[in-house]
């Protein structure tokens, strides 16, 4: 489903030029969970962002369900990040002026799918997340583990290949934590394939396969969920 070939992604100023991703050479397949590893400014979010199609890379290759996407122009981008690809943000990225039933619509409203297939699959998100209750709510009346349920609704609402989240359980508890990885995990059975990244050795371990990067590089890689081992 994805695949990178000496992926390269330099940042440059007037007077400084910082290298995020080096010849980074990444497969992931279809089905797969897929957590990423590393400390702070090892590229991490650059490398989820070019795989998402929200940043060209500099150099290098990228394929996306087997098509090569590294210079197509941003429609094709958006065409296809519309179409295949949900996002979870650590920060939740909702509306506050909407209601948690309208932002788990919007990305619907987007695909232009018409205003009763719309609320019946936006209905059907929100009971698979145990959210149906609070749909009439606004994103500042819910908890912080709530709110990032409704970003995981709103991220699987418009039946993505690919869901991509970076740092999903970062503003949140334990407990709160362990009920989004837990939803990231069903959805992966189900066979979404998801690409994160996290701080978290725990949170690393509800995934199949864990890469590590270092300084733009990946390092090593490691696999198995943790209650497989």
């Amino acid at each position: 489903m994805i695949a990178t070939r000496d992926l390269t992604k330099v940042f440059r100023t007037e007077e400084v030029e910082t290298t995020a991703l080096h010849e980074v050479n990444l497969r992931i397949a279809e089905g797969e969970f897929v957590a990423i590893m590393g400390p702070s400014g090892c590229g991490k979010s650059t490398l989820l962002n070019i795989l998402g199609l929200l940043d060209h890379p500099s150099g290098g290759k990228l394929e996306l369900f087997g098509e090569d996407v590294s210079r197509r122009p941003e429609r094709q981008r958006s065409e296809l990040r519309k179409h295949n690809i949900g996002f979870v943000f650590q920060s939740f990225n909702l509306i506050d002026d909407l209601t948690i039933f309208e932002n788990v619509e919007l990305p619907l409203v987007y695909q232009r799918v018409p205003r009763r297939e719309r609320r019946t699959r936006a209905l059907e998100a929100l009971e698979r997340f145990q959210l149906t209750p609070r749909k009439d709510h606004h994103p500042q009346q819910l908890s912080g583990g709530q709110q990032q349920r409704v970003a995981v609704a709103r991220a699987v609402v418009g039946r993505p290949k690919l869901i991509l989240a970076d740092e999903p359980t970062g503003n949140l508890d334990s407990t709160h934590g362990d009920d989004v990885m837990n939803a990231l995990v069903a959805l992966n059975e189900a066979g979404t394939t998801i690409a994160m990244v996290t701080h978290s050795p725990t949170y690393a371990a509800y995934g199949r396969r864990t890469v590590y990067l270092h300084d733009g590089h990946i390092v090593t890689e490691q696999t198995g969920r943790a209650e497989d081992a």
